[in-house]
């Protein structure tokens, strides 16, 4: 799991370890007959510094020539030896540890292509501690979800608000798997907390939010159908996944399935919301998820509602969308039966959401569809709802409670070429990769694997 949050304190700490092994010298650092004990004295024995990059000095005289080794990379000595009985100062440059722990190397003075000295060199380290993710969005209902802290100290950590806790709020050194709990929210808004992490001295913050597990039915409109993904591991019976191969439709490059891919799923219900997931599996193909609702009896008109959050990269095509039910394709083909897109969108040109009408008077492929475009800013990374109300006279869709596309069946003509919004159709949510729209300047497959949120599906209509 991608590590995002790093925060940094000095924490000089010196280790004293046992020599390394010698580094082996050529045979020439020293003239001095075989079987000679060649004595050596150093100053300091020992050398310690903290985590900065630093020199330190190292006098060295021997009765005999001599050079210094180290294998250690984060080292340079120089001078790299010394003459019979005469002090040399030997300059020991030292990077700085950027790394999670105390380091140590081996300072050897060589004579005779023999090891006649060690002085042990302790490097000090920086606390750090880092989190799996830098910030947290729970659904609604109560739900839990695994951070993982990294660090290489001690560490606390601590809500600001009663309705987040975490267990355990402590640890030590490594990685430790903390569980973060969010209660029910009940209220009709959004609400924030704060985790605070402290270790040596220092602290982070990682936000958490909390959508509103409150159902809001339109003016005049009842709940009749719902998901809010809050139960099991995988989408309910109410859904109903396509299999379908790479290029069947627009030329997408995914490979929709259900099946387990390498161990993943293209889709999964997890910390209170369904997961699409889009990945490059071993055999270098690409899988993602498209499951309908209902697809065989639907809904006839009624508001549709869904809280998405969509993914990042360029050659994702998230959308939620509608198709007819029990369609006859030799008699009403596409365009001929329909299409209503409520939200799509392609990661090149990010946070720009839009919605879609598609009959056969009114398509793409006669450029006479019917369509419009806006910005949302943070759909990409956050949650947003998006909605059609549909009757019989009249689609409308919304961003966040604002009217995105309105068309009306007066103006378009009631002829079913025109308006075949009159028989059941159901919602569709997937993930595609590429295609004629998602891939038109290219795809960048660093971005995978990325992942379409959605916390709800809900359908109302009509009292």
């Amino acid at each position: 799991m991608k590590k995002s949050t790093l925060t940094a304190a000095i924490f000089s700490i010196a280790f004293i370890t046992p020599a390394l092994a010698a580094c082996g010298g050529d045979g020439n650092d020293d003239p001095a007959p075989s079987g000679t004990s060649v004595k050596v004295s150093v100053a300091p024995e020992i050398l310690q510094t903290d985590a900065a990059a630093a020199t330190l000095d190292l006098a060295v005289t021997a009765d005999a020539d001599w050079a210094v080794r180290t294998d250690a990379d984060w080292v340079t000595l120089r001078p790299s030896g010394g003459v019979r009985n005469e002090s040399t100062v030997v300059r020991v440059s030292v990077s700085a540890n950027t790394g999670f722990d105390a380091r140590s190397a081996a300072i050897n003075i060589i004579s005779g292509g023999n090891q006649v000295k060690t002085v042990t060199l302790s490097q000090g380290y920086v606390a750090k501690a880092m989190t799996s993710f830098s910030s947290m969005t729970f659904g609604g209902q109560e739900s839990s979800a695994v951070m993982t802290v990294t660090s290489n100290s001690e560490w606390e950590l601590s809500s600001s608000d009663s309705w987040l806790s975490v267990n355990p709020a402590k640890g030590g050194k490594g990685d430790t798997d903390v569980v973060l709990t969010a209660g029910v929210n009940d209220t009709d808004a959004r609400r924030e907390a704060v985790l605070t992490l402290t270790f040596g001295g220092e602290s982070s913050e990682i936000k958490v939010s909390q959508l509103s597990d409150a159902v809001e039915a339109p003016e005049g409109y009842s709940l009749v159908w719902s998901d809010e993904f809050n139960e099991g591991t995988r989408p309910g019976s109410d859904w109903v996944h396509e299999n379908w191969a790479a290029g069947y439709v627009n030329n997408e490059l995914q490979t929709y399935t259900d099946k387990e891919i390498d161990g993943k799923r293209t889709t999964e219900v997890k910390d209170g919301f369904l997961h699409i997931n889009c990945f490059k599996g071993s055999d270098g193909k690409i899988y993602s998820g498209r499951i309908n609702a209902r697809p065989s009896t639907g809904w006839l008109y009624g508001y549709f509602e869904a809280r998405i959050c969509l993914p990042k990269g360029k050659g994702t095509w998230p959308a939620f969308w509608m198709m007819p039910c029990n369609v006859d394709w030799g008699t009403n083909p596409w365009p001929k039966c329909g299409e209503i897109d409520i939200m799509e969108e392609v990661g090149v040109n990010p946070d720009y959401v839009s919605s879609s009408l598609h009959t056969e008077k009114y398509n793409h492929t006669k450029n006479t569809q019917i369509t419009h475009e806006m910005k949302c800013q943070g759909a990409e990374g956050d949650f947003h709802t998006y909605a059609l109300e549909w009757t019989e006279d009249e689609i409308t869709t919304y961003v966040d409670g604002k009217v995105q596309l309105r068309a009306l069946r007066s103006s378009m003509g009631s002829d079913h070429d025109s308006w075949p919004f009159h028989y059941a159709f159901h919602p569709i949510l997937n993930l595609a990769w590429g295609g004629d729209w998602g891939g038109w300047n290219g795809v960048d497959e660093s971005a995978l694997p990325v992942t379409m949120k959605v916390d709800y599906v809900r359908i109302f209509q009509k009292n």
